[in-house]
């Protein structure tokens, strides 16, 4: 196995499942030789390439490079003693990382040949695919919740149901009151701020809370509603309705989206052609 080889197994173990190579099972050792030994192959028909020739790596960049590898250890001793595990030395890392950054930096060299994005293709892509930009409903919730503990006094099903509706009585009579409410009562951190969930779009709610709380017009109070952690209630402040994100808002992460795609597809086409030709 050679020291680039060795380095490329290090890199990728790390990677893939953040482990030292002689940490690995038999099915991401496998994977992880099975990656290298290709992108070992395409290094080097990339390092042998006319713009590798041309590359010159700032000494700062490497030092870097091989600083951040040791920050990724609690240590030096087991920074040291993983090279030692891999089979190499601090020198033979410094080598392998000049190589890895001379093969970023022929890429980043054929991916600056492309063309730019042009304000076109971005809107173009916009009325393509708006519904990426949507903007899904959202509402602004606060709830009370007092939790079922059959085996706490006081706190059964049915006391715990009791507990909830007075509670809502109470706020029924001065929807004001529900921060003070939520203060004293609620068994969820968000008593701390007044029962406050936020702006919650739907999926992040329990199925039988969020059913309700979505049907709620702005400033209206729930029933009482059962989950699997108690009973709640829940108070809709304002409802914000799905919308289309507009263009001038995403248009330049769509600009970076479309021109990494073409950078990556330009690096592709160029790799392969390295290989047509040898």
């Amino acid at each position: 196995m050679t020291t680039d080889f060795r380095y490329l197994t290090l890199k990728l173990s790390r990677e893939l499942y953040s482990k030292a190579p002689d940490a690995l099972d038999d099915t991401e050792r496998k994977r992880v030789l099975t990656i290298a030994a290709r992108q070992q192959e395409i290094e080097q028909r990339i390092l042998g390439s006319a713009n590798a020739a041309l590359v010159v790596l700032p000494e700062a960049s490497v030092e870097a490079c091989v600083k951040d590898i040791r920050d990724r250890y609690p240590d030096e001793p087991e920074f040291e003693a993983d090279l030692g595990r891999t089979g190499l030395s601090i020198e033979a890392l410094r080598a392998a990382i000049i190589r890895d950054l001379k093969v970023e930096a022929v890429l980043e060299q054929v991916a600056a040949s492309t063309a730019p994005v042009s304000d076109t293709e971005v809107e173009i892509f916009y009325l393509q695919h708006l519904e990426r930009f949507q903007k899904p409903e959202t509402r602004s919730l606060r709830h009370i919740l007092v939790t079922v503990n059959d085996d706490l006094a006081g706190s059964t099903r049915d006391a715990a149901q009791a507990k909830i509706e007075a509670i809502r009585e109470r706020v029924l009579k001065d929807i004001g009151r529900f921060g003070e409410q939520a203060l004293k009562h609620s068994e969820c951190p968000t008593a701390m701020n007044g029962g406050l969930l936020g702006k919650v779009p739907r999926g992040k709610l329990y199925p039988d809370v969020e059913a309700v709380a979505f049907a709620l017009a702005p400033g209206e109070l729930s029933a009482s509603i059962e989950s699997e952690l108690g009973f709640h209630i829940v108070l809709c402040d304002s409802v914000e309705l799905e919308s289309q994100v507009p263009l001038a808002e995403v248009r330049e992460r769509v600009r970076e989206h479309l021109g990494g795609s073409r950078h990556a597809a330009a690096q592709k086409a160029w790799i392969a052609g390295l290989f047509q030709s040898a």
